[in-house]
């Protein structure tokens, strides 16, 4: 009687351990401004001989999100690679893309240079306003072109400005409002703030992009409230402008 007993305590505690586990809440992952969430379904690879159907940058301005895109497009920078993934900034002659954590071998990445042309096959994202391309592969096509920076200055404050999202672009007479470093110290993001026109705008100094060895993060470092500064870079979106700095320099 004694191990009838026993042994039916030991099933009910085993019950009971089981009956918590199941309660366990499934994890879901963090995203945060610098991780945009991304699709599960990988970029579908066209079969020998088939024909890819190349889009304009207006049929993939048009095309809804999360469908599968293909364009054409030419490297004007890109972010550290990592781990068979580059972020990289692209550019046409009719617009721009952010190619987000593109799979790329580390060879392949070394010849990513500005100019370069490439296939891209993903799929269309939005993040915090962000249009991108996810989940994508590319091939190296022909050809070659070098985006020269689009004077962005009298758009700030208008719609016109996010037609532009992504490209090259440049602001001239800014004023500096705000310089802080993300985790407080040097050595990650820098978040700079400039005024124009009696409006305040967001800009980034990437780290992956320009790293703390680069002149532009070494220059960003150095100005003071109410410095005035012309700047280049990638317009980045989230939750409005937020320009990724190629180069900065004080003027006046």
């Amino acid at each position: 009687m004694k191990k009838y007993i026993a042994l039916l305590l030991v099933l009910v505690m085993a019950l009971s351990f089981a009956a918590c586990g199941a309660d366990k809440p499934t994890e879901t992952p963090v995203v945060t401004p610098d991780t945009p969430a991304q699709s599960e379904t990988p970029a579908e690879t066209p079969a020998e001989g088939e024909t890819v159907k190349v889009m304009t940058y207006a049929e993939y301005i048009a095309a809804p999100m999360d469908s599968q895109v293909v364009v054409e497009c030419y490297v004007q920078g890109h972010q550290s690679w990592w781990d068979n993934k580059i972020t990289v900034y692209a550019q046409d002659e009719d617009g721009a893309y952010f190619l987000y954590e593109l799979a790329c071998s580390e060879e392949d990445a070394a010849k990513l240079t500005p100019g370069t042309g490439i296939r891209v096959t993903g799929y269309k994202g939005e993040w915090a306003g962000e249009v991108e391309i996810m989940d994508a592969t590319f091939e190296f096509i022909d050809g070659s072109f070098v985006a020269t920076p689009v004077d962005a200055t009298a758009w700030l404050g208008t719609d016109e400005l996010i037609a532009h999202q992504n490209e090259l672009v440049s602001f001239t007479g800014m004023t500096v409002e705000g310089i802080e470093y993300k985790n407080g110290e040097p050595g990650d993001d820098i978040y700079v703030t400039l005024g124009y026109g009696g409006a305040s705008y967001s800009f980034c100094v990437e780290v992956y992009l320009t790293g703390p060895e680069t002149d532009v993060y070494t220059t960003v470092g150095t100005l003071a409230v109410g410095d005035v500064v012309d700047v280049q870079g990638f317009l980045y979106w989230y939750e409005g402008p937020n320009a990724h700095i190629t180069s900065i320099a004080k003027v006046g």
